[in-house]
């Protein structure tokens, strides 16, 4: 079969090449996939790429073998799933835990822009707490699950203010429920009951200053790249605060339950996947690429069509 399989680490970071169909253990599905969308933590992995490690952890397609335990989905049942790796190929082997079975009214196409981002707003929300009356700073808001977050956390009475890249992507969380926009994080007008940080850098401090005495800071990621340097004396002699680190894979709840959650809330018009980009897989090294760029708006999704071939240069052979 074929699958995106990654380079040396430079550009372009994918290929398209054969490698052999996966044997699925007695707890997975076999997935015949129909699209994927990528992510910018994938980005960083594919800059230094581990020895037989292979990308893909959204995927939206079709059950073409059921899981050996009888678990999950049965053969033809349209799924959506958050795979391990090795996601972005033709056939992709998966933990019937991490899928959940699509509605007619929720196409491939969107459900694979749901997985990464949508589980880790979901989860981070979860750990919140209560939403309702609260004024929350979302910091790096520009991307998907920034999109996710506005969303979801205002539709729970949150007072969202977000920090964003650009005045396009402002305008565009505003009409999620955001309350206000700024293009820094001084900018914003606090005190701030909750604080969902993921810049890192400087981003982290100077958004902790903007919270009232006794709140809370949520660190789930470093978009920046830069680490965090944060006195700690300097700061509590202000004020007090709780700051906690988040994964999304922190979770006692399955994966399946919380896509199905996802899926049921897109269903219902109460989250909207936003697709930036919608284009065959042989364009995935150029996605990517706009990815860290940061010139994509929403979710890259990469379609897998029934019959891809490879993509040559005109050095490569024809044979």
């Amino acid at each position: 079969m074929l699958a995106l399989v990654p380079t040396d680490g430079r550009d372009p970071l994918v290929r398209l090449d054969e490698v052999p169909e996966p044997k699925p253990a007695a707890d997975e599905a076999l997935i015949e996939v129909d699209a994927f969308s990528i992510n910018r933590g994938e980005t960083f992995l594919l800059e230094r790429p581990r020895p037989g490690w292979r990308p893909g952890k959204d995927i939206a397609g079709r059950v073409v073998q059921a899981a050996g335990d009888r678990s999950g989905p049965v053969v033809g049942s349209p799924v959506v799933g958050h795979a391990p790796e090795a996601g972005w190929a033709q056939l992709s082997a998966l933990p019937t835990e991490s899928l959940a079975v699509l509605p007619a009214a929720v196409e491939p196409i969107t459900a694979a822009a749901l997985p990464l981002a949508g589980l880790t707003a979901l989860r981070l929300l979860r750990v919140a707490g209560e939403l309702d009356g609260r004024r929350v700073l979302v910091t790096g808001a520009s991307g998907g699950v920034g999109h996710y977050v506005t969303e979801l956390a205002s539709a729970a009475g949150a007072e969202v203010t977000v920090v964003t890249a650009t005045r396009e992507r402002a305008h565009r969380l505003l009409s999620l429920g955001a309350v206000g926009a700024v293009d820094d994080v001084d900018d914003a007008s606090g005190p701030f009951d909750l604080v969902l940080e993921s810049v890192g850098g400087t981003s982290l401090p100077r958004a902790l200053a903007r919270m009232r005495k006794g709140g809370s800071l949520i660190w789930l990621g470093q978009a920046s790249r830069q680490p965090v340097e944060l006195d700690f004396f300097a700061y509590f002699e202000q004020t007090s605060a709780t700051i906690r680190h988040f994964h999304y894979e922190d979770s006692t709840i399955p994966v399946s339950r919380d896509l199905e959650t996802l899926v049921r809330l897109v269903q219902t018009g109460r989250l909207h996947p936003e697709l930036g980009l919608v284009a065959n897989w042989t364009k995935t090294a150029t996605a990517l690429q706009q990815l860290r760029d940061r010139k994509l708006r929403g979710n890259a999704v990469l379609c897998v069509p029934t019959e891809p071939t490879i993509e040559r240069t005109h050095h490569e052979s024809a044979d």
